[in-house]
C-alpha cells in the first residue's frame, strides 16, 4: 500500500548549493545539444528526412535538437499500431499499469534537475518556473496512478437481493494527445499518463517548439519498460499530421491544450464522422484564458500588487491562467497601480539560465510579433506606463508591459495576448468589477483581492471562472488541490489534476447477474 499523495516539493533557488547544482545539470544537457531525435512507433525509432530545429528561445542560433517529422502515412502507422497495441493494453489490470507511473515519477524526481534544465534551455523558463513545471509532471503521474487504482475498486451501488451488480470504468480506445509548449513536460506527461493509466493507448503530436522534452519524456517511458505501442511518438506539422490524426476513423477521443482557435477546430472536425467511424469522438480541451485580478477597496493593496506581478510576468505571460487584466476599484486604484509599476521595474530579465533571471523570452519569433502587434494595439487603447518594446536581440525578449485606463471591452482587456502584457481597468463599484471579469469569452481563472467578507462571497457566486482565487494570486495551480480546467472557451472544464478527470478517458459498463 503505497502512502497518500503528496504534491512534490519545490526545490529553494535562495540556496546557492541548489544553484549550483541546477548549473551543474545545464552543463550536462548543454553537453548533448543538437542531438537527433526519431519518431517512435510501436517501439521502433524512425528517422525521417525531413526535420526541424528546434531552438533556444533565449539565443535563436542555439539548436537544442533535430527532430523528425511524420507525414501523414506515418500517422495511419502511428494509429494503427495504437490500435493494436490497445487490444493487449486494455486488459492489463489497472494496478500494474499504475505502476508504470509510480515507476516513471521516481525516476524523473532522481533526474528532476536534468528535465528541468532541458526546459531552461528549449523553452525559456527561469529556475522556479522550470523546477514548478518537473514537480508537475512528477505530481500528475502520482496522483492518476493512485486515482486508477481507487476507480477500479468495487464501485458502490444500490443493493438489488436477487442481483449481483458490478461497475467497471473501462477504457476508450486510441488518443490523440496535444499538448502545449508551455509546460512542456508537467501538461504533456499529465494528458498522456492519464490516458494510458485509464487502459487506452495514444499517439502523441508534440508541441513544435518543445519536441525534445517530450522525446526524453517518451525515452522515460521506454526505460520503464512501457509496451511498444502504448505511446507513439509524432511529431509533425499540425495541418497535416494533426488533422489526419484528428479525422481518423480509429481515433477514439482527442486530449487537446492549447489556443482557442485551434481547439474549436479541433472540435468541429472531430463532430465530424468518418466512414468506418463506430463512435462519437470525445474531446477534451483546455483552450486558454483571458484571466482578471479585482483589487477591491477594502484590501490588502501589497498583496494585490504582489499577486498581478507574479501573476502578469511569470514566464513573461506565457501561461493559460496568467493576470492580463487588473480591474481595481477606483479609490485604490491609482495606489495599487503605482505599487505593479514599482515591482515590475525591479524584476531582473535575462538568459533563464543564469539565477539572477526573473523574466525569461517568450517561445519563438511567432509570438514575438503577436505580442509587439498588440503592445501597439494597446498603444491606442490605453496609457502605456512601463515597457512596450523588445529587449536583448540574442532572444526573444519583451519588457514586462503594462497599459492603464484601459476600457473593459478594449482588444487588450479582451483577446488573449500570451505575453507579458497586462492592462489595467478603472472600476465604480466591486459590483462593476465582477462584470468587467466575467464580460470575455473566457472563464479560466481570476483572483480577488479584499478583506470584506460579503465581496468574497459574492465572488465565490457570481466570478464565472473555472478556478477562483481569493486573497492570492490567479496562478500556480496544484494537483488534487486546484484540480484545473475552465468555462466557456477556455474548454471543456476538464478539471486536470482532480478526481473526475479519469473519467473523461474511460466509460463505465455495468454487468448485472440474477442467480
Amino acid at each position: 500500500m503505497r502512502a497518500p499523495f503528496r504534491n512534490e516539493p519545490f526545490m529553494d533557488f535562495n540556496n546557492e548549493w541548489n544553484n549550483k547544482l541546477y548549473d551543474a545539470a545545464l552543463s550536462g544537457v548543454e553537453a548533448e545539444l543538437g542531438q537527433s531525435y526519431p519518431l517512435v512507433i510501436g517501439g521502433t525509432k524512425i528517422h525521417t528526412e525531413r526535420t526541424v530545429n528546434s531552438v533556444n528561445p533565449s539565443r535563436k542560433r542555439q539548436v537544442i535538437g533535430v527532430v523528425s517529422q511524420a507525414d501523414t502515412e506515418l500517422a495511419e502507422q502511428a494509429i494503427q499500431t495504437a490500435a493494436r497495441a490497445f487490444e493487449s493494453w486494455k486488459h492489463t489490470e489497472p494496478g500494474e499499469r499504475a505502476r508504470y507511473l509510480f515507476k516513471a515519477a521516481a525516476i524523473m524526481r532522481r533526474r528532476k534537475l536534468e528535465f528541468s534544465a532541458l526546459m531552461t534551455l528549449e523553452a525559456g523558463k527561469t529556475r522556479a518556473e522550470a523546477d514548478a513545471d518537473t514537480a508537475e509532471a512528477i505530481d500528475f503521474m502520482e496522483f492518476y496512478a493512485r486515482e486508477m487504482q481507487r476507480l477500479s475498486e468495487p464501485q458502490p451501488l444500490t443493493v438489488h437481493e436477487e442481483e449481483e451488480n458490478h461497475l467497471d470504468y473501462i477504457p476508450l480506445g486510441v488518443g490523440i494527445v496535444i499538448p502545449p509548449w508551455n509546460f512542456p513536460l508537467a501538461i504533456m506527461a499529465g494528458m498522456t499518463t492519464a490516458a494510458i493509466v485509464s487502459g487506452n493507448t495514444v499517439v502523441l503530436k508534440p508541441a513544435s517548439t518543445t519536441p525534445v522534452i517530450a522525446a526524453k519524456f517518451v525515452e522515460l517511458l521506454e526505460e520503464v519498460s512501457l509496451p511498444p505501442g502504448v505511446v507513439n511518438f509524432l511529431p509533425g506539422p499540425g495541418q497535416e499530421v494533426g488533422d489526419y490524426l484528428v479525422d481518423h476513423p480509429l481515433t477514439r477521443f482527442i486530449s487537446f491544450t492549447g489556443s482557442r482557435d485551434v481547439g474549436l477546430r479541433i472540435q468541429e472536425r472531430a463532430a465530424k464522422t468518418q466512414p468506418g467511424q463506430r463512435w462519437i469522438k470525445r474531446v477534451i480541451a483546455e483552450m486558454g484564458g483571458k484571466d482578471a485580478i479585482i483589487v477591491d477597496n477594502e484590501a490588502d493593496l501589497d498583496l494585490a500588487a504582489d499577486a498581478i506581478t507574479a501573476s502578469a510576468f511569470g514566464f513573461s505571460g506565457q501561461k493559460c491562467s496568467a493576470c492580463s487584466r487588473a480591474i481595481v476599484h477606483k479609490d485604490v486604484y491609482d495606489t495599487v497601480l503605482q505599487k505593479v509599476i514599482e515591482r515590475s521595474k525591479k524584476l531582473v530579465i535575462g538568459s533563464p539560465s543564469h539565477a539572477e533571471a526573473q523574466v525569461g523570452p517568450v517561445i519563438d519569433d511567432k509570438a514575438y510579433r503577436k505580442i509587439l502587434d498588440y503592445i501597439e494595439i494597446g498603444n491606442s487603447e490605453g496609457r502605456l506606463v512601463l515597457g512596450g518594446f523588445p529587449g536583448d536581440p540574442e532572444g526573444y525578449f519583451i519588457q514586462p508591459t503594462i497599459f492603464a485606463d484601459v476600457d473593459s471591452t478594449a482588444r487588450i482587456s479582451q483577446e488573449e495576448i500570451f505575453g507579458p502584457v497586462v492592462a489595467f481597468t478603472k472600476a465604480a463599484s466591486f459590483d462593476e468589477a465582477i462584470q468587467f471579469a466575467n464580460n470575455t469569452d473566457y472563464g479560466l481563472t481570476g483572483a480577488v483581492i479584499s478583506n470584506n467578507r460579503a465581496h468574497l462571497e459574492q465572488a465565490r457566486r457570481d466570478f464565472h471562472v473555472g478556478n477562483l482565487y481569493l486573497n492570492r494570486k490567479c496562478t500556480g495551480a496544484l494537483v488534487g488541490t486546484h484540480p484545473f480546467g475552465g468555462f466557456n472557451m477556455s474548454g471543456t472544464d476538464s478539471k486536470a489534476g482532480g478526481r473526475d478527470y479519469l473519467l473523461l478517458f474511460t466509460q463505465p459498463k455495468v454487468v448485472s447477474e440474477r442467480f
